[in-house]
């Protein structure tokens, strides 16, 4: 199995790293615009595998998309960080022209592939990318929702003190400040999280989860890389082991809670073929008010890559 991921920054670089490391593939490229980045990082990862015994082969490409070739799964990281005086529509407007460039050349050269992507704004560059790799939608999704809940149980673990590996969550939404974690849903070794936190905490480990990326920004002074290189990673494992595991991803909807025509967060089966199956959970009446709240602001940001002049 091969698995290319495109961008060898941060992200891009820890989800190799970790894919090489857990030996899920028996081969990683890594490619970047810039010379010889991909290669150093590469190298670098290839040389750890004496030391922490993985036999996965790593190799860096500088922009040549030929070493990509027959992918089975592609994790497009690429993208520039909003800047300072930087608009919305503007991070909008120069990560599209860097998603679709990227995702043109990617089916050029593995036009069986499943595409994870990581670009931000994710949502919307999620949509981007289904537009120019023309594949059905269950091979084109969003990584956010793996690292939401992975966000989410990080905080309630700090809480509780107990094992994040106790804890299953769900989210919904847009990927920011509109998701929608779901303590209906969420469960400590199968006890209701409700019933072990009162709704007072609850509300500000939600609130705290909703602005998780903020805090790694207003800290790092720029973007997280540990826990999304990861979380792709293990989207990935899912998929190239056949894992069907349930995971909350960016995914197109076509009626599924009420929505339609929209790229958004919900949980899916990701197996061999990508998305094997979307699951519709039962909603009540607030939490169907979030979701339509969130997928409006989706909607919005949508709108404004579909009036983009190229």
């Amino acid at each position: 199995m091969k698995v290319s991921v495109i961008g060898a920054g941060n992200v891009g670089a820890t989800c190799a790293e970790v894919l090489a490391h857990h030996e899920i593939v028996n081969e990683v490229v890594l490619l970047d615009i810039k010379e010889n980045f991909a290669e150093g990082k590469a190298l670098d990862i290839w040389q750890a595998a004496a030391v922490n015994m993985y036999d996965t082969r790593v190799k860096g490409s500088t922009n040549d998309y030929s070493k990509t070739a027959d992918s089975d799964v592609v994790v497009i990281t690429s993208g520039l960080p909003r800047k300072p005086g930087m608009s919305r529509d503007d991070l909008i407007s120069t990560n599209a022209k860097i998603v679709k460039s990227v995702t043109q050349s990617v089916i050029e050269h593995s036009p069986k592939s499943i595409l994870i992507i990581v670009s931000n704004p994710l949502d919307v560059m999620t949509y981007c990318a289904y537009l120019n790799a023309k594949f059905p939608s269950k091979r084109v999704f969003g990584m956010a929702g793996v690292l939401d809940t992975a966000r989410f149980k990080a905080f309630l673990a700090e809480e509780l003190n107990v094992s994040p590996k106790d804890i299953q969550a769900v989210l919904l939404g847009g990927h920011g400040d509109t998701m929608v974690p779901l303590p209906r849903y969420t469960t400590i070794g199968g006890i209701p999280v409700t019933e072990l936190i009162d709704k007072s905490r609850l509300d500000a480990i939600i609130e705290r989860t909703k602005k998780g990326g903020g805090e790694i920004v207003s800290l790092l002074g720029t973007s997280a890389w540990y826990a999304p290189g990861s979380a792709s990673a293990q989207m990935v494992e899912s998929i190239v082991k056949d894992q069907k595991r349930l995971f909350p991803v960016c995914a197109w909807l076509e009626g599924e809670y009420g929505l339609n025509n929209i790229y958004m967060g919900v949980p899916v089966i990701l197996g061999k073929n990508g998305i094997e199956k979307i699951i519709e959970l039962k909603l009540n009446d607030e939490e169907k008010k979030l979701i339509n709240e969130s997928a409006k602001a989706v909607k919005e940001v949508m709108a404004v890559l579909d009036n983009l002049k190229d």
